[in-house]
C-alpha cells in the first residue's frame, strides 16, 4: 500500500511506524500513520472532527495505528508480551504528543489489546461486523440445509435470478491474467467513485499484489455476453477468506449478493476455511447467513474537555451496539440460532 502510493504522504497517510528495542533487538512494532483526514479507516470519526473544530480545536493531524483500508480485526500492537504491548501503547501516545496530533487511534484490535489500552486510559469503541462461520459444512447445500425453509428458498431463487444470462468465474494464482486485473480496476474505479468520491487504492497497488501474492487472492468475475460486468476481490488467509472490494459496470438484480457473498461461502466450504469476513457494515448480509460480530477500537484524546465529550458519546454508543447485537442475533436465517461460542 505504501509502495503503490495508496498509503503515502501525498494521499494523507504519512508512515510513522514504531519499533521498540531492548538490548539492540527489536521486541515490538506497531504500524502507524499521521493522517490529515479520516478516509479509508472504517471506524468513522468524521463527526468527532467536525465537533472539535466547531469548538475551536484542530483535529488533524491525528495518529492512526491500523492496516490502511482494511477493516479486519487482529493484532495491531505486535509484540509477544502484554508488557511490551503496553509500552507500544504508551509510545503511540508519546508520538502523538510530539507530532502535535489531537489524538491517537488503534483500529480493529482484539479484546486483550483493548483491555491493555483501556487500563492506560484509552477510550474503547465498539462496532458490528458480519462474518460467516463454517460449521463443518461439506457443501453449499449443507449450509442451505441449516437455514429455515423460507430463507433457503429465498436464497435459491436469488442465486438463480442472479445467474440468468451471466457466467461466474472464480480465479486465483496463475488463472489471473492482465485482462482480469484491468477489468477489476474498471469495476473498482466505478464503485469507489460512487461511494467515496475517489477510490483509495492506485492501479499500482493491484499490479503489485498481482505480482507478489496472487496465490493468496480469489477474484470472482461475472461476465455477460463474453464481457466482464462485475467482480469481487478476496484475500485468502490461513483460516479465513477476507472479502475486500466489489465493483460493477452493469447493474443486475442480486448480482452483488452472488458475487460477494454466495461465491465466498462456496469457496470457503471447498477450501475448509473457518469463516468469511465480509468487511464493514451491511445488515443485508444477515439474510445470506452472515452473523454479527463485535469489533473494538481504542482512542486516546489529548484535550481533556474533548475527551470527556467523546467518552460520554462512546458510553451511549456501546449501549446502542449491545442492543443492536441482541436484535440482529434474532434475525439470522438459521432454523435454530447458533449455539453461543460455536464460532
Amino acid at each position: 500500500m505504501e509502495n503503490s502510493g495508496s498509503a503515502a504522504s501525498p494521499s494523507g497517510w504519512t508512515p510513522s511506524h514504531l519499533a521498540l528495542e531492548k538490548d539492540g533487538r527489536i521486541v515490538g512494532v506497531a504500524p502507524a500513520y499521521l493522517k490529515t483526514h479520516s478516509y479509508g479507516e472504517y471506524v468513522f470519526d468524521h463527526h468527532w472532527a467536525e465537533a472539535f473544530e466547531r469548538a475551536g480545536g484542530r483535529y488533524y493531524p491525528k495518529l492512526l495505528c491500523a492496516s490502511p483500508f482494511t477493516p479486519v480485526p487482529g493484532p495491531r500492537l505486535l509484540a509477544p508480551s502484554a508488557e511490551t504491548r503496553t509500552a507500544l501503547g504508551a509510545a503511540l501516545v508519546d508520538l502523538a504528543r510530539r507530532s502535535g496530533a489531537s489524538s491517537a487511534h488503534v483500529n480493529f484490535i482484539g479484546e486483550d489489546d483493548a483491555a491493555i489500552l483501556e487500563a492506560r486510559e484509552w477510550l474503547i469503541r465498539c462496532g458490528v461486523q458480519y462474518h460467516w462461520f463454517n460449521r463443518e459444512y461439506q457443501s453449499y447445500d449443507d449450509f442451505l440445509a441449516a437455514l429455515s425453509s423460507r430463507k433457503r428458498k429465498a436464497l435459491k431463487r436469488e442465486r438463480r435470478e442472479a445467474g440468468e444470462g451471466v457466467t461466474i468465474r472464480r480465479l486465483s494464482g496463475g488463472e489471473l491474467g492482465e485482462s482480469d486485473w484491468n477489468a477489476f480496476w474498471e469495476f473498482y474505479q466505478e464503485t469507489g467513485g460512487r461511494k467515496w468520491g475517489r477510490p483509495y487504492l492506485t492501479r499500482a497497488f493491484f499490479a503489485e499484489i498481482a505480482e507478489t501474492m496472487s496465490a493468496k487472492i480469489m477474484m470472482v468475475v461475472a461476465e455477460a455476453n463474453g464481457r466482464p460486468i462485475a467482480g469481487a476481490l478476496n484475500f485468502i488467509g490461513g483460516d479465513a477468506l477476507y472479502g475486500r472490494y466489489w465493483g460493477r459496470i452493469e447493474d443486475r438484480p442480486f448480482l452483488h449478493f452472488e458475487v460477494c457473498y454466495h461465491q465466498a461461502i462456496e469457496f470457503a466450504i471447498e477450501r475448509g476455511l473457518a469463516r468469511v469476513e465480509a468487511g464493514a457494515q451491511g445488515e443485508h448480509k444477515i439474510a445470506r447467513g452472515y452473523e454479527p460480530v463485535l469489533t473494538r477500537s481504542a482512542h486516546w484524546i489529548a484535550d481533556p474537555g474533548f475527551r470527556k465529550a467523546v467518552a460520554r458519546y462512546l458510553d451511549a454508543e456501546r449501549r446502542g451496539v449491545a442492543d443492536e447485537m441482541a436484535i440482529i442475533g434474532e434475525m439470522t436465517p438459521f432454523r435454530r440460532p447458533p449455539e453461543p461460542g460455536t464460532h
